[in-house]
């Protein structure tokens, strides 16, 4: 299902909007939207995820400023051919490469290398959950398997060993694919290859349904995925009774030699029919957009916020958080618990490899937050949120 749509206004002049979502025909005919529902109207959705029914408990108030008028089904979406004026900074220029060049580094120091066998990884079965459970299970870089208003979703799915340009992972994946129960949902911040895996989405029926940013989703139905759909900024759309909104991120896009922001870049906030609300940050610096996250989305319960590839600092602050600064953006989106990520998988820059973890727990503690609020699990570790 696709629609039409201007290119919008940023930040506060941006109106959120929300659709279910379809296949084909059945969007177009006003039928079931993702979930098969039948006949449930686009209105209907809105006003149920806007908390509008009491049964669902006091929670379902908490989910914010969601949309008053939702989008119409049925017509083509139409981009800009370039999203740059959405990046928070500039991207590097020929004097930074150059610097880079004679100073920068990719890799930890040798020294370092020797920490890799102490990588927390303890794989175990996923919690058992029904349709009022959020839990969440580690499968590391941003790899999550979130299981939340009995869903089963994906983030940043990467099961490969190694990814382009990028030496092997020196963890394993957390989760082995055939322990994974039927997955009901893909969410995708941007198109880097660390976060884009062709390989492991190959390995899923193409009737999944895939949640895109915005110019992505013809990468998925060349691949001939049916059930594609792409948001702007602040957009939702509803799959099950679970609302999945698209935020912004301070990052950008590319993966070819001509494609430089053509496409989106952004995370994710999940919210079930109770409001219980996930926040995946995705790969992301700090900056602006954490407050104003934390603003439209109130009350979120839990922050996936990513804490590694920062060094050298100079040249990877503007798109990717150091511990510290993650810590500040759980503070702004006003998140009651954080759990790392983008950390201890691939060797993506210079700092030492458990670095990320002690200079998070560091910061977590100087910022007051109690222990249990930290959830740092060990690649293939789950949690379950509390009642």
């Amino acid at each position: 299902m696709t629609q039409q749509t201007q290119q919008q206004p940023r930040d506060s002049e941006q109106t959120e909007q929300t659709q279910p979502v379809g296949r084909g025909r059945e969007a177009q005919d006003g039928g079931g939207g993702l979930d098969g529902g039948g006949g449930r109207s686009e209105t209907r959705v809105a006003q149920d995820v806007r908390g509008g029914s009491q049964a669902r408990g006091a929670r379902a108030v908490r989910t914010g400023a969601f949309p008053v008028a939702p989008r119409t089904p049925g017509t083509v979406r139409l981009w800009p051919k370039s999203f740059a004026d959405r990046l928070t900074a500039p991207l590097p220029g020929l004097r930074a490469f150059a610097r880079f060049a004679r100073e920068g580094a990719l890799r930890p120091p040798l020294a370092a290398l020797a920490d890799i066998p102490r990588l927390p990884y303890e794989p175990g079965p996923l919690p058992r959950v029904d349709s009022r459970t959020v839990a969440v299970t580690w499968a590391g870089h941003a790899s999550w398997v979130l299981r939340v208003g009995g869903l089963t979703v994906l983030t940043d799915p990467v099961w490969s060993h190694r990814i382009l340009g990028t030496p092997a992972r020196v963890t394993p994946v957390g989760v082995p694919w055939s322990a994974l129960p039927r997955v009901d949902a893909v969410v995708i911040s941007h198109n880097h290859y660390d976060h884009l895996d062709a390989p492991t989405l190959r390995r899923l029926p193409r009737d999944t349904p895939v949640l895109v940013p915005a110019g992505l989703a013809r990468w998925f139905t060349r691949r001939r995925f049916t059930r594609v759909v792409e948001l702007d900024w602040w957009e939702g759309a509803e799959l099950g009774g679970v609302r999945f909104d698209f935020v912004p991120a301070h990052h950008w896009s590319k993966r070819g030699l001509r494609d430089t922001c053509r496409s989106l870049w952004g995370g994710w906030v999940l919210t079930d029919a109770d409001g219980q609300r996930v926040y995946f940050a995705g790969d992301t610096g700090y900056g602006h957009w954490f407050e104003r996250i934390g603003e439209r989305y109130p009350g979120i319960d839990l922050a996936l916020l990513p804490i590694g590839a920062y060094e050298p600092r100079w040249w990877l602050r503007d798109v990717h958080c150091d511990p510290e600064e993650a810590v500040r953006a759980a503070l702004d989106v006003g998140a009651r618990r954080m759990a790392p990520m983008h950390w201890g998988t691939f060797l993506l820059s210079a700092e030492p490899v458990l670095e990320p973890l002690a200079r998070v727990r560091d910061a977590w503690a100087a910022a007051g937050r109690g222990r249990g609020e930290l959830w740092d699990l060990p690649v293939g570790g789950s949690r379950v949120l509390p009642d």
